[in-house]
């Protein structure tokens, strides 16, 4: 595989830029500008876009470029015309209707259709986009709405036609963010035609420095490698390098880094944007002041002429009238007014808000508010509707956004979202959304800020708030700051307060400072543990000093004494930096957790070695159920594909090296690398068995066998065939009968060849066009299963069918009309093992699959797959055919279900440790392993986690252990079927491929007899059935379905002698039935009343005399069941849940009981009286969604719950009354964990989930991280270490391995 260059990266999150092998095709547009699939449903605009499309089909499909020649319009507004997203003016429809041939008069009424609907709609909708930003600054996306800077823009352009580093001084609310994401970054990207036309550039990236921005943006400064074109970096609100509290150090090398743009040899064009008031501190920087030296632009008011256009033509854009009386007041409020212009897009937005049809009226706006006014009302508005502790928390919200000026106004603070926890988090997300909501404020990526500056000025009451509150605001700022810092350098003491800092600080927070446990109103937990860590150290020191003098005191009397000192002072030194180093580990591995879960994982092993803590046990249970891998290096540069061997000992990489290297499943080097003479690899491939085949292609055409019968020496067959007019071959496939190879190229073409003699390959048949134009690319070929059917992807878009018969010699002709469903270059594709199933991959960031059962007329299968951020350059599907794998440019594969093609599900979370774009993926033979390869050079080896059970093609419901341990049972929902699998060996379950048949629909409940013989099962369809399992590898049913419940049979459970078994029902009812003759149950008394809603849950306690049971009417009961036909309530129900209870579950000693809840709590209860049972401590909260399932483990210490938010969470639960959270949540579920089981050992705790996985979780922590590191070689090197640890010394986590 090898993409071709992209024109520019995303404004916000730039994606990277790679250059393939084999460089453009000529006059070939990119795959940056596609257009995405509508909905002509969807409203008028779609629908609108839909039909500009179907012109442009009409009309043969000219370019977006061949269009913009005939028109007067850029490429990117005549593409937007039809993007559904916003309805076009009339000029551009027309100017895109004469550019395809169409009826202008026609196109010019159906326009005014299209725009009179469209403001009937927002007469009554205020959900339309609106024309004006309001506070908020311009996006590149809105360029068709930003006017009045065209002249500005022009300077500005013209300035960095003269200058590698340009400065945009002007005041607050002057438009210097616009001005450059509205103004200059479409310019840069569509730099237009002629002679004048500026090279496009390699990538446009735009940031703000924040706190840290050399550790934030350090893979932004460097620019796209391999490529002539310039990298441009847009630095807006640069004025935070002085106002966020930056390290000095780090923020001169930051501006060192922007500066040596100005470099003659320098690949970076660099724009920053700063507020005029901060002039004087960046000449305090000698290179930025010499490089600003006539290379600066100053952003001043815009004139009567820009105000206009700035208001009128938004709205004519629309298709919206501004009343020439509104322009005029406008005008004369503005023109010349310090920071109008966000005051005036505000005032705009709240008049489009109250307009009249059409058109914006001077009334409107005075109902508004008028320019000062809008501002005021709406953030009041906002701030009258929320309650008064939610009025509070918007306050201190409000305040954390703010920098309190030194000598300079007042700014904006960006903030991360995690700083803003100091309140609840039900409050905190009702006040942000409707801060949100009003455009006061915006969240981005995870940061909160305000819209504008303006805010600051123009609303009075968040005025007074800062003035009241300016010296505490600024000794937080610091506090904050300093605490980042601190957590930053792994907790180190010397990064603590101490004198006059510490003192501020307990003095601006007295509460927190005084209550180390209560929960701030203030402070996050981070500042709270910062300060609190900063009094225990002063008072550990003035201990130490009072300690001193004592000695001293006693050395007069006993000289000895020193010594013990001295000992006792290297032991406390050694306890510092052991601490220091182990916060410093457990910072890093939390820091790289979402992009690297290997190195994560390997350095929650280095802290486990030095301290077990319950954060790291389950860190380490996390890590062992993740998909982890090992680290092949030895390629420079990009790797281009990768391939396993039919024997499944063999695995061979391909890079742009021109290197060909082989290892074995353990990773180890085979032999010398092997090399194609023409250039760069593009593509490997192993013929079928008993061939012993290798071969690459690559860039000028070559094709090169080898055989591989010794691995070690492989051998070179013949010279290298030289084809497809030496254009680039980044596709390669061998049929399946081994004697035949198709390769595609970028000269349009697939190619056959007959290996009959492998050293002198022969052309089979001509070569077949499978491109539309005669300059296009094919991306892939793979023959099916079945060596009659070959399928290709193009370039253009296109997947195409083939019929291959090696009889004729005629090689391949067309099978039905290319399919067209990707909207950009199709990449990549696959059959599945048995043919049925096509899976195809692009640069729409889609996955599709495809019901290839009549390959002459594939139909798709489900939606398609959207997960992927970037292109999809690679698919893969393991030989089972039952998982997907599918990798592209956002640089981590994605693993899915796909047994059932028409439903794929997700498996688990993304593969995360390449650093760029993966550029091809292949399972092993047994399909436990993935291989990766990709631009940053390296060849991954991904190992599933045996402990993941993915044998499932519907959500999981139930899972349990038989009390011997030997099995695990789980129950699934639409296939109404239980699996079973051995799990003697924990860390390696094997499926026993007899299933549990006869249920009519979903199995919802599961439970195993208490002598491991049988299991019993409830199902929606009423009915409870019991199991014969004595012989796991043949069950067999007991006996007939018993009709239990009404409404579904929800719930199961034996008593502990076996002789009794419960079940709860739809029908609101408990029964019991006496199953001391499995083959004759027989119903115990009448069913047990009380509940006043669907039974969900019951449990026996140990001495079997109790049952619990859970309803959907929010209440626990307890039942006397001693004797089980005369069972009855014990006390009263067990109310303190506001939803319905989910689970209940007794600990071993049977005196606690434990209740989860919609409410997303769970609740213990005394009930060693039942009668009297009672809660114990307090509520346990910290699930984010509602909690699902809870159980005990085997020695009563922990609580093991599963919650709709997809985590598992440990509590400790030794002393019920004061439980608190074992460590951290156990992540790797998608979606809601319906059931928990720990095994009979208590080494292992069993999840369940709709994400169609169940979890085996490793709760031994020295297995898991035994496990971790013989999953993750070469990943933790010495080298890796020096770069995420560099004053730490080098340690040798898992010895060698």
């Amino acid at each position: 595989m090898n993409p071709r260059v992209l024109p520019t990266d995303s404004s916000e999150s730039p994606s990277r830029v790679k250059e393939g092998t084999g460089g453009h095709v000529s006059g070939q547009p990119g795959p940056g500008r596609t257009e995405g699939e509508l909905d002509p449903a969807a409203g008028p605009v779609p629908r609108f876009a839909a039909e500009l499309r179907a012109l442009r089909e009409s009309a043969g499909k000219p370019t977006y470029r061949v269009m913009a020649q005939r028109a007067r319009y850029g490429v990117t507004t005549l593409s937007q015309a039809a993007a559904g997203k916003q309805l076009p003016t009339r000029a551009v429809t027309l100017a895109y209707v004469k550019a395809c041939g169409g009826d202008v008069i026609e196109w010019e009424r159906r326009w005014r259709e299209v725009s009179a609907e469209l403001a009937a709609e927002a007469a009554d909708d205020g959900s339309c986009r609106p024309p004006y930003r309001g506070l908020t600054r311009f996006e590149p996306g809105d360029t068709e709405l930003f006017f009045g800077r065209d002249q500005l823009v022009e300077r500005l352009t013209e300035l960095n036609r003269k200058h590698r580093f340009t400065a945009v001084f002007g005041p607050s609310g002057s438009g210097k963010s616009s001005l450059l994401r509205a103004g200059l970054i479409p310019r840069l990207r569509n730099p237009g035609d002629g002679e004048d036309r500026e090279t496009p550039p390699a990538a446009v990236r735009i940031l703000t420095p924040g706190a840290d921005p050399l550790r934030t943006h350090a893979d932004r400064l460097v620019p796209v490698p391999g490529t002539d074109a310039d990298t441009w970096l847009i630095v807006d609100q640069f004025e935070e390098l002085y106002t966020l509290g930056a390290d000095p150090a780090d923020r001169d090398a930051f501006i060192d880094r922007l500066v040596a743009a100005t470099d003659a040899d320098s690949r970076l064009r660099v724009v920053i944007a700063v507020r005029a008031d901060f002039l004087g501190r960046c000449a305090e920087h000698p290179g930025l002041t010499a490089a600003l030296q006539d290379a600066t632009l100053l952003a001043g008011p815009m004139s009567r002429a820009e105000l206009r256009e700035a208001i009128v033509r938004p709205a004519a854009a629309d298709g919206l009238i501004v009343e020439r009386s509104l322009t005029d007041r406008l005008l004369d409020e503005v023109e010349g007014a310090p920071g109008g212009l966000p005051l005036m897009s505000h005032a705009l937005l709240e008049t489009w808000r109250h307009r009249s049809g059409r058109v914006l009226t001077e009334a409107a706006y005075e109902a508004a508010g008028g320019l000062h006014g809008a501002v005021v009302r709406t953030a009041e508005q906002v701030y009258d509707e929320l309650t008064a502790p939610q009025a509070e928390l918007a306050r201190r919200i409000l305040l954390r956004l703010v920098a309190p000026g030194d000598g300079t106004p007042d700014t904006r603070r960006p903030t991360e979202h995690a700083e803003l926890d100091f309140a609840s988090p039900a409050d905190t997300r009702v006040v942000l959304e409707r801060l949100v909501r009003a455009r006061l404020i915006t969240f981005d990526d995870g940061t909160v800020d305000l819209a504008h500056e303006a805010l600051i000025t123009a609303w009075p009451r968040l005025r007074a708030w800062i003035d009241a509150e300016r010296d505490r605001l600024r000794v937080h700022r610091s506090l904050s700051e300093a605490a980042r810092t601190w957590e930053a350098l792994g907790r180190e003491n010397a990064a603590l307060y101490a004198g006059s800092r510490l003192h501020a600080a307990r003095d601006a927070f007295p509460q927190d400072a005084a209550r180390e446990n209560h929960r701030s109103e203030e402070l996050t937990p981070l500042e709270r543990q910062f300060l609190t860590a900063s009094i225990r150290r002063r008072r550990r020191a003035a201990r130490l000093r009072r300690t001193v003098v004592a000695v001293l005191a006693a050395l007069v009397l006993l000289a000895t004494g020193t010594a013990v000192v001295a000992l006792q002072a290297r032991e406390a030194a050694q306890a510092e930096r052991d601490e220091a180093v182990f916060g410093r580990l457990t910072a890093e591995a939390d820091r790289v957790r979402e992009t690297d879960a290997g190195l994560a994982a390997r350095l929650d092993v280095a802290a486990y070695r030095m301290r077990s803590t319950p954060d790291l046990r389950t860190r380490l249970a996390s890590d062992a159920g993740r998909v982890l891998a090992t680290r092949l290096p030895g390629h420079d540069g990009v790797v281009s594909s990768v391939a396993y061997a039919p024997d499944g000992r063999t695995l061979a990489s391909g890079g742009h090296d021109r290197t060909v290297r082989l290892w074995d499943t353990a990773g180890r080097a085979l032999g010398e690398p092997l090399r194609l003479p023409t250039g760069p690899v593009g593509a490997v491939a192993f013929a079928p068995a008993d061939r012993d085949l290798l071969v690459a292609t690559g860039k000028g055409g070559g094709i090169q066998l080898w055989d591989v019968r010794d691995r070690e020496r492989p051998r070179a067959l013949g010279r290298p065939l030289i084809s497809h007019d030496e254009e680039n071959i980044v596709s390669v496939a061998f049929a399946p009968e081994g004697r035949t190879l198709a390769t595609a190229g970028d000269d349009g073409t697939v190619r056959l060849w007959d290996l009959s003699d492998p050293a002198r390959p022969a052309p089979l048949g001509e070569p077949a066009q499978a491109h539309e134009s005669e300059t296009g690319s094919v991306r892939a070929v793979a023959f099916a299963p079945d060596g009659d059917t070959l399928a290709t992807a193009g370039y253009d878009g296109t997947v195409r069918m083939w019929r291959f018969s090696e009889d004729d010699g005629t090689g391949i002709a067309p099978l039905g009309k290319p399919l067209r469903a990707h909207t950009a270059p199709v990449w990549t594709l696959a059959f599945s093992p048995d043919g049925r199933t096509l899976a195809t991959g692009g640069f729409d960031e889609t996955v599709r699959l495809w019901d290839a059962s009549d390959p002459g007329r594939l139909k798709p299968l489900g939606e398609p797959l959207t997960e992927h951020t970037a292109p999809v350059m690679s698919v893969a599907f393991t030989p089972d055919g039952e998982t997907l794998a599918t990798a592209g440019e956002d640089d981590a594969p994605i693993l899915w279900n796909v047994a059932n093609p028409a439903y794929p599900q997700q498996l688990g979370e993304p593969l995360t440790g390449h650093t760029e774009a993966v550029w091809d993926v292949a399972f092993s033979r047994d399909g436990r392993t993935l291989a990766s390869t990709g631009a940053d050079g390296s060849v991954r080896l991904w190992h599933r986690p045996p402990t993941v059970l993915t044998d499932f093609t519907n959500p999981l419901t139930a899972v349990a252990y038989s009390p011997d341990g030997r099995l695990l049972a789980a129950a699934s929902t639409d296939d109404g079927l239980i699996r079973l699998w051995d799990v003697r060996r924990p860390d390696r379950p094997r499926r026993l491929l007899r299933t549990l048949t006869g249920h009519e629909d979903e199995v919802l409940a599961v439970a195993f007899a208490p002598d491991s013989r049988t299991v019993a099962s409830g199902s929606a369809d009423g009915t409870v059935r019991l199991w014969d399992v004595s012989a796991p590898e043949r069950p067999a049913p007991l006996g007939e379905p018993l009709d239990a419940h009404d409404g579904g049979a929800l719930a199961v459970a034996f008593a502990p002698d076996g002789r009794t078994l419960a079940t709860g029902g739809g029908d609101d009812t408990v029964r019991l039935w006496d199953v001391r003759r499995p083959d004759r149950v027989r119903p115990l008394g009448e069913p047990l009343r009380g509940h006043t809603d669907a039974v969900t849950s019951v449990a026996f306690a140990p001495d079997g005399r109790t049952l619990a049971t859970g309803s959907e009417d929010d209440t626990a009961r307890l039942w006397r069941v001693g004797d089980g036909a005369r069972a009855r309530p014990a006390g009263t129900a067990l109310t303190g849940h506001d939803e319905q209870v989910n689970e209940v579950a007794f600990a071993p000693d049977g005196k606690t009981l434990a209740t989860g809840s919609d409410d997303r709590t769970v609740r213990l209860w005394d009930v060693e009286q039942a009668d009297r049972a009672r809660p114990v401590g307090e509520e346990l909260a910290g699930h984010r969604g509602p909690v699902r399932t809870v159980a005990f483990a085997p020695d009563g210490r922990t609580l093991a719950t599963g919650s709709e938010d997809g985590t598992v969470r440990l509590w400790d639960v030794a002393d019920p009354a004061r439980a608190e959270p074992a460590g951290q949540e156990l992540t790797g579920h998608l979606e809601t964990v319906t059931s928990v089981a720990f095994s009979p050992e208590g080494d292992a705790l069993a999840s369940a989930s709709y994400d169609l996985t169940a979890r085996v979780w490793t709760l031994d922590a020295d297995r898991a991280a035994d496990h971790v590191c013989d999953r993750t070689g070469g990943v933790l090197t010495r080298a890796v270490w020096e770069e995420h640890l560099p004053r730490l010394g080098y340690q040798e986590v898992c010895g060698r391995r």
